[in-house]
């Protein structure tokens, strides 16, 4: 059990962060890019140890392709993850309402000016790329665990820097599917894309990292 609260107290403190910088710190796109992707750094340090540190459905998939992790327990960490997400968006749509803001607007995902391939592309690449650096940073063969947490950290806050205005920059559904749930609207008409997306560039870089030796 305790990898699967660790997945949940790292899944919490990534979307609790996250979002919570975007509608209660009105962050701009420097601060909340770096508000999730510090957020992973500390859930890295804090519990990764004790889990491997997934915090995102999309990664603990990579990690079951590539025979990181039994089905088993890959399927407790997704179920512990979105409960760590619906938690946190719970929680920021508390204060939210303490505010006197939009109990709408809980830094949802959603992508108003483009159409939902271009969505999913965006999505499905961001993902891709973000899971080709977790499995090659964190391998037996060349990684470096050390500097792991960190480097994940950088490249999850530089990649929503981009996509912030295209989709919101989700890389995980989890993420998307708690603040969605709260919100409503076309934030869970679209969830779809920000569930299949990520899984597509999250398999594909599970197979691609192989050809770059990242597992046994």
């Amino acid at each position: 059990m305790r990898k699967y609260i660790s997945e949940f107290l790292g899944t919490f403190l990534l979307v609790f962060l996250g979002t919570a910088t975007v509608v209660i710190a009105k962050g701009d796109v420097l601060a909340i890019g770096l508000a999730f992707g510090l957020a992973i750094t500390i859930s890295a340090y804090a519990f990764g140890g004790i889990s491997g540190g997934h915090f995102n459905p999309a990664v603990t998939t990579a990690m079951l392709i590539n025979r990181r992790i039994g089905a088993v327990d890959a399927l407790c960490y997704i179920i512990s993850q979105i409960i760590g997400a619906i938690a946190a968006s719970f929680f920021v749509q508390l204060f939210v309402k303490a505010l006197g803001f939009k109990a709408t607007a809980l830094g949802q995902t959603d992508f108003p000016t483009i159409s939902a391939s271009m969505a999913m592309l965006v999505e499905g690449l961001i993902t891709f790329l973000f899971l080709m650096v977790i499995l090659n940073v964190t391998s037996d063969d060349h990684g470096n665990s050390d500097f792991a947490g960190l480097v994940i950290g950088i490249t999850l806050a530089f990649l929503i820097i981009v996509a912030l205005n295209l989709t919101g920059g989700s890389l995980n559904p989890a993420r998307s599917i708690g603040p969605a749930l709260f919100a409503g609207g076309s934030a869970v008409s679209h969830l779809w894309v920000y569930i299949v997306a990520p899984e597509i560039g999250a398999i594909l870089a599970a197979f691609c990292s192989r050809i770059l030796g990242s597992e046994d």
